[in-house]
């Protein structure tokens, strides 16, 4: 007798393996981002590619707030060196950072998810920046 995770044959070994090494080259996750923050190797740009009053309100410490339809080759251009971005959004129920990654990988920069992105980040116990007032443009 088979259960519903076995009726579908597992990958071999080696597909697996190529499967979730691709999978890395594409993600990183909060706890490694958190990491580097607090050793000061941050070797990467953080974007939170949500709105401004989204980012406003709260938002990664040392992000960099880059509406993902505000990318544009202009607007990428101040981040000199071929930069690796890294890009989240509210979460895992958002495409924010999908939509940011296609665009800077449509423009030639090298770009990894934040999996999770604020929700995930909340959900390690780790802190945000505070709100902050909005000011009318």
């Amino acid at each position: 007798m088979t259960s519903h995770v076995t009726e579908t044959r597992a990958a071999t070994p080696d597909a697996a393996l190529r499967h979730f090494e691709a999978r890395l080259a594409f993600e990183t996750d909060c706890w490694d981002v958190y990491d580097s923050l607090k050793s000061g190797n941050q070797d990467f740009v953080l974007l939170d590619v949500r709105s401004r009053e989204a980012f406003e309100r709260a938002h990664v410490p040392g992000a960099i707030n880059v509406p993902h339809r505000t990318m544009t080759q202009e607007r990428m251009a101040q981040f000199t060196g071929n930069p690796l971005f890294v890009v989240y959004c509210a979460g895992p129920h958002c495409n924010g950072a999908n939509k940011a990654a296609v665009r800077l990988a449509k423009l030639g920069y090298r770009v990894k998810e934040m999996i999770g992105g604020v929700t995930g980040w909340q959900d390690e116990g780790f802190p945000l920046e505070p709100a902050r007032t909005l000011v009318s443009a």
